[in-house]
């Protein structure tokens, strides 16, 4: 039986006009309410209606994409580190579009971020996606990765499909990966060595500790997830915090499918491994974190402690709830791989995501050459 008109589903679809329109309308009403000095959202809502209707998108204003980058970031409900958002560095580069440019300024990001040690949180913002355009993308997961990392894989073998010749030592850093927006073949750009910040990780109490030659860099900006404000998409924002102690020494360095290295700090501590009742991989983790923040402290570096972040995160949900906002929180990724129940943040629930929410980081499924073996992000 046909279903009459009003019922048909793709005739209740918004066409891709309406769909920006209702996006726009939602940003630009609350970018005014949260800015009262705007004035009255509807002259702006007028000039982003009549460019819709003409083009299919709309241009946001340096002040728009600067106050949607950084709610994306309040937003963000994996993130424990939100209580600074306000304080995010926007670089609007929404006119860069060359491959090399891209490149260029992902290094630059990562200077301006390191500040000598001192992490400053940044996001570079290139340009949008337009109808039937798709703009350059990122296929880095982060502006620095190491190529032995297990989780750059896929990653490395495409880098080497197009011709890089590195990874073959411990600890090296990858290339960048830049997706022309053309739909050519990625390009790949070794990151200068003045662009990253590396710590040698040494522990307070075990000298011995320096000899299994470990490092990590300083700061970690997330380049495989699009910035969506107001019905744009954004494929290429690079963004940073600062570490938490706990990614690197709880996660990166320590889960089975990356370094998987408690064994090794195990024996270095001459920690019985026989039995698991020994408690020897808490042990060793907790050795392994204690070396992570104290590396970063001997080497000026900012990191936060999990006990601190936790407490900071808190202060966060409760500014947010003195203005009315809910504060979207993932438990599983907001309480620390390390001593959770000893954390501010472990005994309560929070607000449930809305995959809807927007300005939001969002992951994307990346497109690649069928030659290359990389696949989905």
């Amino acid at each position: 039986m046909q279903l009459p008109p009003s019922s048909d589903p793709a005739r209740c679809r918004p066409s891709a006009h309406e769909a920006v329109l209702a996006a726009a309308e939602v940003f630009i009403r609350q970018y005014a309410a949260e800015n009262p000095g705007t004035g009255d959202p509807r002259r702006r809502l007028a000039e982003v209606t009549a460019e819709v209707e003409r083009f299919g998108t709309y241009a946001h204003t340096p002040a728009e994409v600067a106050f949607g980058a950084r709610v994306a970031w309040r937003n963000a409900a994996r993130c424990i580190g939100r209580l600074y958002w306000n304080n995010l560095i926007v670089r609007d580069l929404r006119h860069v579009t060359h491959p090399d440019d891209i490149a260029s300024e992902c290094f630059e990001h990562l200077r301006i971020a390191t500040n000598g040690g001192r992490i400053r949180p940044v996001i570079s913002v290139f340009a949008p996606d337009s109808p039937g355009r798709p703009a350059a993308t990122l296929l880095s997961e982060q502006l620095v990765r190491y190529a032995d990392d297990p989780r750059s894989t896929r990653r490395v073998a495409l880098a080497r499909d197009l011709g890089w010749k590195g990874g073959e030592t411990p600890f090296e850093v990858m290339p960048l990966l830049v997706q022309p927006g053309s739909g050519r073949s990625p390009e790949f750009y070794e990151v200068p060595e003045d662009a990253v910040l590396e710590v040698p990780l040494t522990h307070p109490r075990h000298p011995g500790f320096a000899g299994l030659g470990l490092r990590w860099y300083s700061v970690p900006a997330v380049s495989d997830m699009s910035l969506e404000i107001g019905g744009i998409t954004y494929p290429a924002a690079p963004f940073n915090g600062w570490y938490m102690g706990t990614e690197i020494g709880s996660r990166n360095l320590a889960d089975t499918n990356r370094y998987d290295l408690l064994p090794a700090v195990a024996e270095l501590f001459g920690l019985d491994t026989r039995d698991e009742r020994t408690l020897w991989r808490d042990r060793a983790l907790v050795e392994l974190n204690l070396a992570v923040l104290h590396s970063y402290d001997q080497a000026g570096v900012s990191m936060a402690d999990h006990h601190t972040e936790s407490r900071r995160f808190l202060a966060h949900v409760d500014r947010e709830k003195r203005h009315g906002r809910p504060v979207p929180a993932d438990w599983s990724w907001i309480v620390p791989p390390l001593s959770g129940g000893a954390t501010a943040v472990f005994h309560r629930y929070y607000d449930p995501e809305d995959p809807d929410q927007r300005p939001a980081f969002v992951h994307r499924t990346t497109k690649v050459p069928k030659q290359c073996p990389y696949g989905a992000a």
